[in-house]
């Protein structure tokens, strides 16, 4: 029992660490966004919501109602009849008086009545109104799915942008080391007289060149990966290094999830329409009640009993307003139509878009892969050069300033195919 209790609450402690973990990769932010989102939490209560509608308009069009009626009316007279002069609470007959009239009144009424409704024949009529209450939840459902889908679009980019600043600060860093290593050498060489002392006053101006650009993507990293927290609503604050992120080409769908939602208007057109015309179909129920129903105290005992009885109710005639809807709901089960017809066409073709740019990426990153490697190379070249006093100090920083921005325009195009990636997976859905 011992093991069994600890067991427990090692799994509880856990789960509870996990969950106030900081978040470091992709997944843990969306997973954070879809429990933080307003739009989820309101569309999961607005589906249950609409799950209890259905059962309550079964319950109101087919089940036994019952219901508990009670009134007295109090209406005296002032009486006038010879002998019988005064007020009269209750009157059972007099002549000549003061007050409403004991024909309409019977001097007083006292009525208490549990009274019961039972509709009949109404199962296909509660399914048909229930029917509406149902798509609506299913409308709920997918829009949490695609509010999902949206805010693993936006904070994938927000990740990638974030990527980009952690890359940036990682080069200016690699910079800096490689000058400071630099700076070692012309240093002894300065000492020794083999170079001039300017060429280690540019070596020190340059690290400090990187070092600001380390500094500003800092804060720019930092401004990011708040906004991401803001965005995914993750009340964590502490400074974190987000992990990589490989993003691949989903294949292609069948069928669009997008199309999803013209699916269930349609369906709800429809749903609302049949509803609509309930009202024209009989609607009969059994009543009955059971109580008192008396006009005098001194006869109330023998005045309980029971009643019951069928009501019939059909619309017959209204101005013909059922063929009005049917010609409405048409119009707007055509405009659902081109609505998803045109929706279809322009995925396809945003598609197609972001493709052809991906092709365009991947041959200019290949490019500018071979470019960097170059500059790479080259830039071990004018070490070794510079070390042999066969090269001057503002040539091997001119080269690593072009090896620096041909550093900054690749990651600037690998983080535009990733965002076009993005883009691609999350039109095909």
């Amino acid at each position: 029992m011992k093991r069994k209790y600890l067991i427990t609450s090692l799994t509880i402690f856990i789960l509870s660490v996990s969950g106030l973990r900081a978040q470091s990769n992709l997944p843990d932010f969306l997973n954070v966004a879809y429990t933080n989102s307003p739009l989820i939490n309101d569309n999961k209560n607005q589906q249950i919501n609409n799950q209890a509608e259905a059962e309550r308009i079964r319950a109101m069009t087919t089940k036994l109602q019952l219901s508990l009626n009670a009134y007295y009316l109090f209406a005296p007279v002032y009486v006038t009849d010879a002998g019988h002069k005064g007020f009269n609470l209750n009157s059972t007959g007099a002549t000549n008086y003061y007050g409403f009239d004991l024909g309409t009144t019977n001097g007083g009424s006292m009525q208490g009545l549990v009274t019961a409704n039972q509709p009949l024949f109404a199962g296909k009529r509660a399914a048909i109104l229930a029917e509406q209450s149902r798509v609506g939840a299913q409308v709920n459902a997918n829009m949490i799915k695609l509010t999902r889908h949206d805010l693993e679009k936006s904070i994938t980019d927000q990740y990638i942008l974030c990527l980009l600043d952690k890359k940036q600060i990682s080069n200016a860093s690699e910079n800096m080391k490689i000058i400071d290593q630099q700076r070692v050498i012309v240093k002894k060489l300065v000492n020794a007289s083999l170079l001039k002392n300017s060429d280690l006053i540019l070596l020190n101006i340059e690290y400090e060149s990187n070092q600001n650009v380390s500094l500003t993507y800092q804060a720019a990293y930092h401004k990011d990966l708040l906004e991401l927290r803001i965005m995914s609503g993750s009340r964590d604050t502490a400074a974190i290094e987000l992990d990589t992120l490989n993003l691949q080409l989903k294949g292609s769908v069948q069928q669009s999830a997008y199309l999803e939602k013209f699916r269930l208007d349609s369906l709800n057109l429809v749903a609302t329409q049949k509803a609509f015309e309930t009202r024209y179909r009989p609607q009969l129920s059994a009543f009955g009640n059971t109580g008192v129903n008396a006009t005098h105290f001194n006869t109330l005992q023998d005045r309980f009993g029971l009643s019951a009885g069928l009501n019939l109710s059909w619309s017959i005639l209204d101005g013909h307003q059922k063929e009005i809807t049917r010609r409405k709901t048409e119009v707007q089960l055509q405009t659902v139509a081109f609505s998803k017809s045109n929706a279809q066409f322009q995925n396809e073709l945003r598609k197609t878009q972001v493709l052809d740019e991906l092709r365009s990426y991947d041959v200019r990153v290949r490019n500018q892969q071979k470019q960097l490697n170059e500059y790479r190379s080259l830039l071990n070249s004018y070490r070794t050069q510079v070390i042999q006093a066969q090269l001057s100090v503002i040539d091997f920083i001119n080269v690593l300033k072009n090896r620096t921005t041909a550093q900054r325009d690749l990651l600037q195009l690998e983080t535009n195919r990733n965002l076009l990636i993005n883009a691609y997976n999350y039109w095909n859905w």
